[in-house]
């Protein structure tokens, strides 16, 4: 999840004025389901001396807004607000043009197309940090640019800077439908692996549509059989016994734990991945988690890959901001392939 926060006082003193004075922006203002979310008309905000304002186009629907939005697990509550959100306007991912530049940004233009992560992305304008921004992939829309930041880079992050993943090796990808998923699944075939992707039986075709060499329907069938061993896992469904993964591994594999939306209320799946961090040190295979904070290198490795064709975002659908709370409620239904996108 990457972290948000009011620019300083330092920085707002040497903003450029916002174009203008309101704006339309979903929000709100108490912790709780998709129904918390509405439509309110808010000030538009100027951009700190290294930031930059946007003209949104669009916004990924990603799991890091649902976490902001419900405030769970509650440990998170800490960085973004105890009683209530810090920053009533939702969304992160984005894709827009430039509005308005801090005074000491560098290399980006005023009406330059842009994507990457922006203080509450769900309304008209929003401001991002520079260094969270790249120029646009060239062959993708605005909906489909802003399904990429997050995803895509927590699914880069795991599989190059957690997994340490070579070429030849063989990977396993647990809940390969998803958001981050269906990114892994694309990179783990650009860097050279052979993938076993595992979802549900609604999306096979799905997942083997995005590259995976071979597809487990986990309704019916156990990854950790024993029948086959793998040198990395990227855990993305965030519930299987570290028992479970250890079966999976080679004897000196790696387990990459991403998520874990089914941990208590208190800590999510963070119970979880402590406990395997503190495993670690004692066998010969490996557990660890990532964070990711999405930067613009980060975006601009994306790029390369989108505009040649080997990774495409999938987008199973967009919503107008006035139904924002209509496709949170289709996210938490746990049926969407890849990710959706609010268009504004």
């Amino acid at each position: 999840m990457t972290a948000e926060g009011p620019p300083t006082v330092e920085d707002q003193d040497t903003a450029t004025p916002a174009p203008e004075n309101s704006m339309r922006a979903v929000v709100r203002e108490r912790y709780g389901p998709a129904e918390v979310l509405h439509l309110a008309q808010v000030p538009v905000a100027a951009p700190g001396a290294k930031e930059v304002l946007l003209r949104v186009h669009a916004a990924g629907l990603d799991r890091g807004t649902w976490h902001l939005m419900t405030g769970r697990p509650y440990l998170m509550r800490l960085g973004f607000g105890l009683r209530a959100p810090r920053n009533p306007v939702a969304g992160m991912e984005v894709a827009g043009t430039v509005a308005a530049l801090g005074a000491a940004v560098t290399g980006i233009s005023m009406g330059e197309a842009v994507y990457g992560i922006a203080r509450g992305s769900f309304a008209e304008y929003a401001v991002a940090r520079a260094n969270q921004l790249a120029p646009t992939p060239g062959n993708l829309t605005a909906a489909q640019a802003a399904v990429v930041p997050i995803s895509a880079a927590t699914a880069l992050h795991a599989l190059c800077q957690a997994g340490h993943l070579q070429a030849g090796q063989k990977v396993l990808i647990t809940g390969a439908s998803g958001g981050v998923g269906s990114y892994a699944v694309q990179l783990a075939k650009a860097l050279g692996a052979q993938v076993t992707a595992v979802t549900s039986t609604a999306h096979l075709d799905h997942v083997r549509s995005l590259g995976a060499d071979h597809v487990i329907d986990r309704t019916g069938e156990d990854f950790a059989d024993g029948t086959h061993h793998y040198d990395l896992i990227l855990d993305l469904a965030g519930n299987p016994p570290l028992s479970r993964l250890r079966r999976a591994l080679t004897p000196a594999g790696t387990a990459v734990l991403v998520g874990g939306e089914d941990g208590d209320r208190l800590t999510g799946g963070m119970g979880r991945t402590l406990r395997a961090v503190a495993l670690s040190p004692f066998i010969r295979q490996r557990f660890t988690n990532v964070v990711s904070i999405t930067r613009t290198a980060d975006l601009h490795r994306l790029t390369a890959l989108i505009e040649t064709g080997q990774v495409v975002p999938y987008l199973d659908g967009t919503y107008p901001l006035e139904r924002a709370a209509e496709g949170m409620r289709h996210l938490e239904a746990g049926t969407v392939r890849g990710k959706l996108a609010i268009t504004v």
